[in-house]
């Protein structure tokens, strides 16, 4: 059984990709307003809203549970991509690496988002992060429900 791999899924949304972007690249402050159901809080925890490198720390709940998550953020701005590097958290407990990326690509009026997690097990029997897919999936229609109605 491979300790490490990747999972992905990708979905059409009514956002521009500009605009859904946007929203990681420099406003993430906003996902807990976006995706409340998900996302409790995120505090910056060194740097800033803007920067890549800064370090952040998500309050959130999968499968009904709380969690912390702590991360390092990377952008790609050519490619409308964001890498949440995850540092510490309830995730770590159980992944050596845990790597959420959203990458962004302008489609008609909307765009495409193709999100994948990275990851690296701890232990053989870790399951694979499902939960954390849906919960990826479900923040991102949160969010853009949430861009289209403003």
């Amino acid at each position: 059984m491979a300790l490490q791999g990747k999972m992905e899924t990708s979905l059409e949304l009514k956002s521009s990709a500009e605009k859904f972007y946007n929203v990681w690249r420099s406003q993430s402050f906003h996902v807990p307003k976006h995706a409340s159901k998900h996302i409790q809080g995120v505090d910056v925890h060194a740097g800033d809203w803007e920067t890549a490198g800064s370090i952040r720390i998500w309050k959130y709940t999968v499968g009904g549970k709380p969690g912390v998550f702590k991360e390092k953020v990377h952008f790609d701005d050519e490619n409308k991509t964001v890498t949440l590097n995850g540092l510490e958290g309830d995730v770590m407990k159980i992944y050596k690496v845990y790597k959420p990326v959203w990458q962004i690509t302008p489609k008609g009026s909307g765009c495409l988002a193709k999100l994948s997690i990275e990851y690296e097990k701890l232990y053989p029997d870790v399951p694979v992060p499902d939960i954390y897919v849906d919960l990826m999936v479900n923040m991102t229609k949160d969010i853009d429900e949430a861009l289209t109605q403003t």
